[in-house]
């Protein structure tokens, strides 16, 4: 497999099979105007159905306080729009590209697209011109001529796979059509960084996987799940993406699992995953973004996937875990994909540890170990990704 051969482009079927959903999602996003606490306010009231209509399963958690929730959201997202700057990027500390990709996830996690007339609209049209238009007059250039998105904001790998996978949940979404053909091109260069930075050569228990930069030759799992996520994503899309390179990253996954298995790949004990292969301790993080990873490829039933779950829900949910918000946004999409019980637990121990630690500007801070450096915009973009999970706007997180 040549990643020089991906074809990816703007084909008629491509942006038609996304314009679909872009047409749909604006239609339910305008009329659930109340639903949403007022994120668009462009839509009458009353006019059509709500969201809540519109999604029977919105609100069906039993013991959250919907308004609560959605107050928070909006709360969160009026904070990244503050933090907008003159060109158009959304960060507080550094990682511009990578920070501004995160806020675009977030706002469009309840719905608001870049065509809409509202400032929301206007605003997240701005956010994406500035990480995809090549012209730009105010910024530099934040993709190389390789295609890589790590290197202009100093993101490395993991800038590289956020933003890649946030073009690929905007492909055919954009304000208009030069802002889609600038999405599709962009995303055409870096799906090709990714996947040749997965065929590195590597060792055997670092196959399939990716690390801090495109010539790396070892992997860990913390880098890998984006780009795994981003090529699910885009192979969802239609694109000529290689099944076998998805299948490689799971294999990769499969490897990071902690627990002892037997002959037919069946877990003897509860376990989770780790950051790298070989270690026998899971961890919050690494469980809830793996978890998540097997589920979005397809692997609801595998056997460790049912593990992580377990390990999940049986371990106490902690302000104080390494990479909190890093991990309580795979934790909030991978455990309401589980359903049943899993969602319930998982839902309820997460809002209310988030709605405690939203600070009166709507923002979110990690206050614990490396994410203290990230900034506001960081955690909370990530708080309101969680937050939105029962919104299913974003295509990647829907089973």
């Amino acid at each position: 497999m040549n990643a020089a051969n991906v074809l990816v482009g703007t084909s008629t079927g491509l942006q038609s099979q996304r314009g679909w959903w872009a047409r749909w999602r604006s239609r339910v996003c305008l009329a659930g105007l109340a639903a949403v606490a007022g994120v668009l306010g462009t839509a009458a009231q009353g006019q059509q159905p709500t969201v809540a209509e519109a999604r029977p399963e919105f609100g069906n958690l039993q013991g959250l306080d919907d308004a609560a929730i959605r107050r928070a959201v909006r709360g969160g997202v009026n904070h990244l729009l503050s933090l907008q700057h003159a060109d158009g990027s959304i960060h507080d500390r550094g990682h511009e590209t990578t920070m501004t990709s995160l806020a675009i996830m977030a706002m469009a996690s309840i719905g608001i697209l870049p065509s809409d007339p509202s400032g929301e609209g206007i605003a997240m049209r701005r956010a994406l011109d500035y990480v995809v238009n090549p012209g730009a007059p105010v910024r530099s250039p934040r993709q190389d001529s390789q295609g890589y998105f790590g290197r202009a904001d100093g993101s490395r790998m993991y800038g590289h796979g956020i933003t890649t996978l946030m073009l690929t949940e905007m492909l055919g979404m954009g304000a208009d059509e030069q802002q889609d053909q600038y999405i599709a091109e962009a995303l055409d260069g870096a799906l090709r960084v990714t996947l040749a930075a997965q065929q590195v050569k590597k060792s055997p228990s670092n196959q399939g996987g990716w690390r801090y930069t495109p010539e790396s030759t070892d992997s860990d799992l913390s880098v890998s799940v984006w780009h795994l996520m981003a090529l699910r994503s885009a192979h969802n899309d239609g694109m000529a993406v290689p099944i076998e390179a998805i299948d490689a990253a799971v294999h990769y996954l499969e490897m990071s699992y902690t627990g002892a298995v037997d002959a037919e790949g069946k877990p003897r004990d509860v376990s989770g995953f780790s950051y790298t292969p070989g270690q026998n301790r899971p961890t919050f993080a690494m469980t809830a973004a793996g978890l998540l990873a097997m589920q979005v490829c397809g692997q609801y039933d595998a056997p460790i996937a049912h593990s992580a779950a377990d390990w999940l829900f049986e371990q106490p949910l902690k302000l104080d875990e390494r990479f909190f918000y890093y991990g309580a946004y795979y934790y909030a999409q991978a455990m309401h994909q589980r359903g049943g019980r899993h969602a319930q637990h998982a839902a309820r121990e997460l809002t209310r540890l988030l709605l405690a630690e939203q600070n009166a500007d709507g923002s979110w801070n990690s206050t614990q170990g490396e994410e203290r450096n990230y900034g506001s915009a960081y955690a909370t973009s990530l708080a309101v990704l969680s937050l939105s999970v029962s919104y299913h706007y974003l295509p990647i997180y829907q089973r």
